[in-house]
């Protein structure tokens, strides 16, 4: 038989005790993409977390934006790149796993004028007068130094010789999705933007694609993050699946061999 001791002894142990709580819920998955992904990947990220009940955080913005907010410390798990000079940057500042990298996605570049511009399609080519057709308007893209857009449109009106007069009528902007917007509002006369951008947006259409052969090709590495967990890398093996592929194709972008 307990002494009154022993019960009180007892009882203040079991006040004392920790309470037991239901395991916290995991961390969502943070991927840090280019801006030109957005609805793509929204809507392949909407699917992995109905599949599988993980929730993903997406941040888009110019890619040269994200290195440098990894590099700064931002926790990142996932890098989606819309070039692979800037995820051989993030190699050499050892922010990713390379053995991780994949060359996901393809696009095409190409230039817009607003939806209600009476501009004429062009064949652009050798010799294409960019300045010329642009009026007095201007023309826009991302910043030629270190967006990736930007980066492929100067290395294709270089190589078809149009840099020269066109580049006095430049705008330079943070990112392509920035680009798109100034066209669509009517505020650029033209836009050099990725394909997928233009069929995003119904205040634009194109005018003309530029050559594959006037520019690097457009493409999409991925790679795990340093520090990414397991759901992270479940989620970089989704972005492989069949059912991302057929998503990714339906906004336009070309899925490249070896990722399913």
């Amino acid at each position: 038989m307990f002494t009154r001791l022993a019960v009180l002894t007892c009882l203040i142990s079991t006040l004392n005790a920790p309470a037991f709580s239901a395991p916290a819920p995991d961390a969502p998955i943070t991927v840090f993409a280019a801006a030109s992904l957005k609805n793509a990947l929204d809507a392949v990220d909407a699917l992995f977390t109905q599949e599988s009940g993980i929730k993903v955080v997406a941040s888009y913005a110019a890619t040269s934006a994200l290195v440098k907010q990894i590099e700064n410390g931002a926790p990142a798990q996932v890098f989606v790149s819309a070039d692979s000079d800037w995820m051989d940057y993030a190699a050499q500042k050892q922010l990713i796993r390379p053995e991780t990298r994949i060359d996901l996605l393809g696009n095409q570049l190409v230039l817009i004028a607003p939806k209600d511009s009476n501009l004429p399609a062009v064949e652009i080519g050798p010799g294409f007068d960019l300045a010329t057709l642009a009026g007095n308007g201007r023309i826009v893209t991302g910043d030629v130094r270190t967006v990736p857009v930007g980066k492929y449109a100067k290395a294709a009106l270089e190589k078809l010789g149009a840099w020269d007069k066109a580049q006095a009528k430049l705008a330079m902007t943070e990112n392509v999705r920035a680009a798109l917007t100034l066209v669509a509002r009517g505020e650029a006369a033209l836009g050099i933007v990725y394909a997928t951008d233009a069929k995003a947006e119904p205040n634009v259409r194109v005018v003309g694609t530029f050559p594959a052969h006037s520019h690097p090709p457009v493409v999409y590495p991925a790679a795990l993050a340093v520090g990414a967990g397991t759901d992270a890398a479940r989620y970089l093996g989704f972005l492989r699946s069949q059912a991302a592929k057929e998503l990714f194709e339906q906004f336009g972008f070309t899925f490249l061999p070896g990722n399913s």
